[in-house]
């Protein structure tokens, strides 16, 4: 998944970047929200952490234009403040979550996973699709009572497959996905991801269907 973390503090920003990338999650960092508002026209996000006090205003205020732009990412508010009544405000304001500085990376992570699961209307991190079980928070996947490791970023590019199946996500999509701007991507890092992800659901009745010049769908066979 991509996120987009809207924070002024290099230390905590680089600290959250680096523990949410081992998820195998793309992290674009804006440290003030005139970056943010770059950012936010110019890819898709999967989740945004933003940090309320910033140098050039209300992280707050920020998120109340996006909602009345129509923008429905979700939103988790980063601030020292532990105040009921700033909480309770931007709950809303249009924010999904609440996280108050200092916070654990164990509950940040836990929190994202949340909120991307009542995003996409899923309330369990399990998941059952033609043949195999697919465990977000275990990371496997499981195929005739084998349970197979998956890696960070196979991980992440089924559960975009698995969000819709049989949707076609092109080439282009999927790198807007998964990978940040600073991150370097070669022409063919999504044919490994997706070669890895064959070999690890070889024998279930699940079939990642290659359409050239087009995309890639999970379908059942």
């Amino acid at each position: 998944m991509r996120f987009l973390l809207v924070e002024d503090s290099d230390a905590l920003a680089e600290a959250v970047a680096s523990r949410l990338a081992l998820d195998g999650h793309g992290v674009d960092r804006a440290a003030t929200l005139a970056e943010a508002e770059i950012f936010m026209d110019s890819a898709p996000y999967d989740l945004v952490l933003l940090d309320i006090s910033l140098p050039d205003g209300d992280g707050r205020t920020f998120l109340a234009q996006q909602r009345r732009a129509g923008r429905e990412t979700p939103v988790i508010m980063m601030t020292a403040s532990a105040s009921v009544t700033d909480r309770v405000a931007t709950l809303d304001q249009g924010a999904d979550d609440y996280l108050t500085k200092p916070f654990d990376f164990e509950e940040l992570q836990a929190r994202c996973r949340a909120v991307l699961r009542r995003h996409s209307g899923v309330a369990d991190s399990r998941r059952q699709f033609a043949g195999f079980t697919f465990d977000a928070l275990g990371a496997t996947v499981t195929v005739g009572g084998e349970v197979r490791a998956l890696r960070a970023r196979e991980l992440r590019l089924l559960e975009i497959l698995l969000s819709r199946p049989g949707q076609t996500y092109s080439k282009p999509h999927l790198i807007d996905r998964l990978f940040s701007f600073d991150e370097e991507v070669s022409d063919n890092a999504i044919e490994v991801y997706i070669g890895r992800l064959r070999r690890k659901l070889d024998g279930s009745g699940a079939r990642l269907e290659t359409l050239r010049g087009v995309g890639y769908r999970l379908i059942p066979e």
